[in-house]
């Protein structure tokens, strides 16, 4: 039966990788969290992108007319 140290480096990069993955997945949060901001509020979305068609110019004819 053989005994295994764990060296040095290994403990290192083993720190390394657990952080890593704690901000990888604080990223994730962050972007999950801002899509069901941005999904919730869709409401206020539509009725602001109603108010900007209602002042932008009315188009003149079509492509074929032209």
């Amino acid at each position: 039966m053989t005994m295994q140290v764990e060296h040095e480096l290994h403990h290192r990069r083993k720190g390394r990788n657990f952080g890593v993955g704690l901000l990888l997945v604080a990223f994730v949060g962050l972007i999950f969290g801002l899509t069901v901001v941005k999904t919730l509020n869709l409401g206020d979305i539509v009725d602001l992108e109603r108010a900007d068609r209602a002042f932008q110019p009315a188009e003149t004819g079509t492509g074929a007319d032209q």
